[in-house]
């Protein structure tokens, strides 16, 4: 009983540890908010005590996961989006489709997408947050891409890096141009 309770606490400990600085919280931010001691959380992510239901449930609200996050084993996750599936959003302005291949889980700042475009009318993006950064890889095709004032073209397996925090373009000079969209935020 006492292997399988000294288990629990240190994966009680690892999980906490992975959350909180998944979350960018300090050990009294977190403490704080879950309105429990920051000795207990100290003790709690050194394996150490003897936490109650209701400590480790406002841990959890205030990390914004579930109990199970808090006492199982993270399993790796495997996600595949073949070719034409995926959420699929297309521009107004532009023959210009973004499939979402993965959007920003809680806490991180970025999203992935596949475009696909075609020639005709730029897809001009208004200025994002301030500190959003874009990344584009292109794979198929040819495209004009970056701040709006002075596009660079890209041919593929071509990589281009630029504020999305100020006007920004990315236009398709062949038909089915594919790329790949990552927007980071700070």
């Amino acid at each position: 009983m006492e292997s399988q309770s000294t288990a629990l606490l240190e994966m009680i400990a690892a999980s906490l540890q992975r959350e909180r600085q998944r979350t960018g919280l300090s050990i009294t931010e977190l403490a704080r908010q879950a309105k429990i001691s920051k000795s207990t959380l100290s003790q709690l992510e050194s394996a150490q005590g003897n936490p109650s239901v209701e400590t480790l449930w406002a841990l959890c609200v205030a990390l914004g996961i579930t109990f199970a996050d808090l006492v199982d084993t993270p399993r790796p996750q495997v996600r595949l989006i073949r070719a034409d599936e995926g959420a699929v959003v297309a521009s107004e302005k532009a023959n210009y489709l973004a499939t979402v291949l993965s959007s920003s889980p809680p806490n991180t700042r970025r999203d992935i997408y596949q475009l696909l475009a075609q020639p005709g009318k730029d897809r001009r993006s208004e200025p994002h947050s301030t500190g959003v950064v874009e990344h584009v890889i292109l794979g198929t095709g040819r495209a004009l891409v970056g701040l709006a004032e002075d596009p660079v073209e890209l041919l593929p397996g071509d990589y281009l890096c630029y504020p999305g925090d100020v006007p920004h373009l990315f236009s398709a000079l062949e038909a089915n141009t594919r790329a790949v969209l990552i927007s980071e935020q700070p």
